[in-house]
């Protein structure tokens, strides 16, 4: 009997980049992402994350109390996130997230006022500052977004739902490009 093996294709991967001067719509690599969840009661378990997590600054993303994300764009080997997986244990649990979540980059001037369009969140710099994250609705489809510099933010999306998101996205800055 032969051994089943699929395959892996890009959500997005048809999705050409919308690139003006103002306004710009990207995908990101479909690298890793895990999602921490910390045992009720353990306290500091940020640090703990932070300190397993290296010097990306927006590698550990909050996304509710006692919850993360740890983000990076390159694949993480087995062999790394089992040893992760062990040291947040007895603390926290990680869940691998990498293949059912896709991370999309919005960027430019107008940026923030196309992505104002579709989530009720407040994104002006003041309410909303470089490294802020907030899970949210943009339309019909919960999102996290991460404020990533000034004119710039990274959406976390369910793979399922990354195309419909892409095209609201790209509709959102019709105006700006």
């Amino acid at each position: 009997m032969s051994e089943f093996r699929p395959t892996l294709r890009p959500a997005l991967g048809s999705k050409q980049p919308v690139a003006s001067a103002t306004f710009g719509l990207s995908t990101l690599p479909e690298g890793t992402i895990i999602h921490v969840l910390a045992r009720p009661g353990e306290q500091d378990v940020a640090h703990l994350l932070a300190s397993l997590n290296g010097s990306d600054p927006h590698a550990l993303r909050p996304v509710s109390p006692d919850q993360w994300f740890i983000v990076r764009d390159a694949a993480m080997p087995h062999q790394e996130m089992k040893g992760l997986f062990a040291a947040l244990e007895p603390r926290a649990s990680g869940v691998d997230q990498s293949h059912g979540r896709v991370r999309i980059r919005i960027e430019g001037k107008t940026a923030q006022r196309a992505l104002s369009k579709g989530t009720a969140l407040d994104l002006d710099s003041s309410a909303f500052p470089v490294g802020q994250s907030a899970v949210t609705l943009i339309g019909h489809i919960a999102a996290h977004i991460t404020r990533v510099s000034s004119d710039a933010f990274e959406i976390i999306v369910l793979r399922g739902f990354a195309e419909c998101l892409w095209d609201d996205l790209t509709r959102m800055g019709l105006e700006f490009s």
